[in-house]
């Protein structure tokens, strides 16, 4: 992969960070209309996350947990509400800069990126994550805007 992201960039010396990361991952996006502090805390609470970390509403997170910093683990079970289903989703912080970006490992390698934006009256998020090969990209794209659909709707009611 090193190799072909070289020969892009050679190919291509017009690309940006951005849309590198775009060719290789996947991003979901919203505006949430609330002060950047209020955004940072309802990302990152473990009593936050529990009320909005589902993609639908018959799914929830029954417990979480997180330790923001650099080498910091965080652990977030998601589970269906009827009791049939659960995984835990998780991994290790690579980079937080507070207020702006935060950047993991997720438990199976792959890699995720998250900025924090101050814009027109309230936070832009741009989440982009390496895709996994169980599931087709679009479906895993869906899932994690429900996700984010979730966030924004939750810290917005704040």
């Amino acid at each position: 992969m090193v190799f072909e992201l070289i020969v892009l960039l050679y190919l291509n010396p017009e690309l940006t960070l951005t849309s590198i990361i775009k060719f290789y991952m996947i991003t979901v996006e919203t505006h949430v209309s609330a002060p950047l502090e209020t955004v940072w805390a309802s990302w990152n609470q473990p009593e936050h996350i529990q009320n909005w970390c589902q993609a639908s509403p018959d799914w929830h997170a029954p417990h979480a947990e997180n330790d923001l910093r650099v080498g910091g683990n965080f652990k977030t079970v998601m589970a269906a509400k009827d009791g049939s289903f659960s995984f835990d989703f998780g991994g290790v912080y690579d980079v937080v800069v507070m207020h702006e970006r935060i950047a993991y490992t997720m438990a199976d390698g792959r890699k995720a990126i998250i900025t924090f934006s101050e814009k027109e009256g309230g936070v832009t998020i741009v989440e982009s994550f390496d895709p996994e090969t169980q599931n087709p990209e679009e479906m895993q794209q869906q899932g994690w805007q429900a996700i984010l659909n979730s966030f924004k709707a939750y810290t917005e009611s704040l």
